[in-house]
């Protein structure tokens, strides 16, 4: 495995994360698509996460030397704070997670992250699920109206963040969103956070304009997700032919490989999955498959899919 100094943190990430999420049989992931408003819910824990399979992930994992774990809805982070108790690592990892309920569209306005009380109980409640003590990295998800409606949200957000790290609550946080550019580099700019975490793929690329150069410039660490578009980049390749999908996750992923992230999140249902993502990005003489490319940029199911996320991630920028 390749190790990279993470931003300022003073730590040292493998260059492969492994995500939480654990799959359905028609390759969506479990929880969200099979009764999102439960999988979202705080305290809600789904039967099956962290069994047999995942098991095996982790075991890989531990072998190929992945130090950095994401883990979003209350049954991933149960299941990887068990099966890390079951299979203690034979290293240090760290453990990258969003405080439920708080994220995104699921509170109006974030609002609840700027209650320091209900902040701290929802870490502490967080922390009892992954059996860890602390939070090595918190991610912050936010929506737009967040700092629309509230326009000392994130000086106060930051002193929150900064009180949990006091505590040895947490001792990272990480700038996230769905809504771009806009909020993305105001998180930045905050100086609240350590990380960004984005959407960074072939099919969503808006984040190489502005927001990782100033990352960079910032000296935080970059995190890139969504490397196969939540499994639609195998959907379009369906549609046009390249119906390999292990050459097609190839290519996705050494293009994101170019692009130089700290760590790449990947979502994989079994140990193999994992193996053949770790040697795509240890290889660090793989140039994109040209050919991969090419046939995606000339598909429409591809250029309708990166049009609009390019246009939704500059819309208000």
């Amino acid at each position: 495995m390749r190790y990279v100094p993470f931003g300022k943190t003073g730590i040292e990430v493998s260059q492969i994360a492994l995500g939480g999420h654990e799959y359905l049989g028609d390759g969506r992931s479990r929880g969200f698509n099979e009764d999102m408003a439960k999988a979202v819910t705080p305290g809600f824990i789904a039967p099956g996460f962290g069994g047999p399979r995942r098991r095996e992930v982790l075991k890989a994992a531990y072998d190929l030397g992945i130090n950095y774990f994401d883990v979003t809805i209350d049954s991933e982070k149960e299941a990887l704070g068990r099966n890390l108790a079951e299979m203690p690592p034979p290293f240090p990892v760290y453990v990258q997670t969003r405080p439920e309920g708080m994220c995104y569209g699921y509170d109006p306005g974030n609002r609840k992250m700027l209650d320091f009380a209900l902040m701290r109980a929802e870490v502490v409640r967080s922390l009892g699920l992954l059996r860890r003590e602390t939070i090595d990295f918190l991610n912050i998800g936010l929506l737009k109206h967040s700092i629309d409606e509230t326009p000392d949200y994130l000086p106060r957000l930051a002193d929150n963040l900064a009180r949990l790290r006091r505590e040895g609550l947490i001792r990272f946080a990480v700038a996230d969103s769905f809504s771009g550019e806009r909020l993305y580099l105001a998180e930045l700019n905050s100086g609240a956070f350590d990380a960004v975490n984005l959407d960074l793929s072939l099919g969503e690329q808006a984040g190489l304009r502005a927001v990782v150069p100033r990352a960079r410039e910032l000296g935080l660490g970059v995190i890139a997700r969504e490397v196969f578009f939540k499994s639609e980049l195998f959907t379009i390749g369906d549609s046009i032919g390249l119906t390999d999908r292990a050459r097609l996750a190839a290519a996705a992923l050494a293009w994101v490989v170019h692009q130089r992230p700290d760590t790449i999140i990947v979502g994989v249902d079994n140990a193999e999955q994992l193996r053949a993502n770790v040697v795509t990005a240890l290889d660090g003489t793989r140039a994109p498959d040209a050919e991969i490319i090419a046939r995606l940029d000339a598909s429409e199911g591809f250029r309708t899919y990166a049009d609009t996320r390019r246009s939704q991630f500059f819309e208000d920028a």
